[in-house]
């Protein structure tokens, strides 16, 4: 019989046992093996050079003292990708700040058990959740808003999720009443309340919602491609968007556009750089992530 060691303390595993936690290994593998072949082939053909000629699995084998940065270079010298890298920037920040500003206030209302209509409110947010207006209507809203051509249009009107809201709702009812309670006795309003006790303790979720939020606001092209004509207010994915369409299904097309180099090579880059920022936030909000969002979905 195996001994595993958990903290410290010795576990005898039975073979049932390590059979199951081997079938973990072996799936687990096996999960990282299909994530990673298509990342790598991303890689490698971002850094594919010009006088390469070749399919795609020998393009994954190609030596790194083979490999190009032309590709980067042609998309970092295009002041079109780089305004376009930009514009997500900004939509990415100004939508994570002004989602959390309007969600961390709601939810926090209806995790107050003493709210009067409580139950009410909480069914009345599922309303646009479980039914959606429309297109026609939502185009309608932000047009007469005049939000057109504006980057607040991407992420104002889904401002608020129901579904982290939710969840947020759940995290802060797992906090104990008795430390709201202490601070209302004292005569602090529900906005001190908030600020300097919920919020304190409330980073895990903060950090898990916020990434939640990032993510679409980063990734989102169709609310770009409906609201915005300007070509100077573009996000990034409506630029990967009209790359995509116009290299067509030819490999080794040159676009002038972009320099000397692949189209294949250039979509690949493109991708590569557009996943960066999550690449790195990711790293930092990770150790947030689990506990916020479990704490949260299990209270709620």
């Amino acid at each position: 019989m195996k001994v595993k060691r958990v903290k410290g303390t010795a576990v005898r595993l039975s073979l049932s046992d390590r059979i199951f936690y081997t079938g973990i290994d072996v799936f687990l593998v096996m999960i990282l093996v299909v994530v990673a072949i298509p990342l790598w082939s991303t890689i490698t053909l971002s850094f594919r050079p010009n006088a390469f000629i070749g399919s795609n699995l020998e393009g994954m084998f190609l030596p790194p003292w083979k490999w190009s940065t032309a590709a980067y270079r042609a998309l970092l010298g295009n002041a079109g990708f780089l305004n376009a890298f930009i514009n997500s920037l900004k939509i990415f920040v100004m939508g994570v700040i002004t989602a959390l500003f309007f969600t961390i206030p709601l939810a926090y209302v209806l995790s107050v058990r003493t709210l009067p209509g409580r139950k009410f409110f909480n069914i009345l947010i599922l309303i646009p959740y479980i039914f959606n207006v429309g297109l026609i209507p939502s185009y309608l809203v932000v047009s007469n808003l005049g939000l057109t051509n504006h980057l607040a249009a991407i992420f104002l009107p889904v401002a608020i999720s129901t579904y982290n809201c939710l969840i947020m709702r759940g995290f802060f009812e797992g906090i104990p009443d008795e430390l709201k309670e202490s601070a209302r006795i004292d005569g602090a309003a529900e906005w001190y309340v908030l600020l300097s006790i919920i919020l304190p303790l409330s980073k895990p979720i903060i950090m898990s919602i916020g990434l939640y939020y990032g993510v679409s606001f980063w990734n989102d092209f169709f609310h770009a491609m409906l609201y915005i004509n300007n070509n100077a207010l573009q996000p990034l994915p409506i630029l990967l968007r009209n790359i995509l369409i116009s290299s067509g299904m030819n490999e080794f097309v040159e676009v002038s556009a972009f320099g000397e180099a692949p189209i294949q090579a250039i979509k690949a880059a493109s991708v590569f750089m557009a996943a960066i920022p999550m690449i790195i936030a990711y790293p930092f909000i990770q150790k947030y992530f689990t506990k916020g969002t479990m704490l949260g979905s299990v209270k709620g």
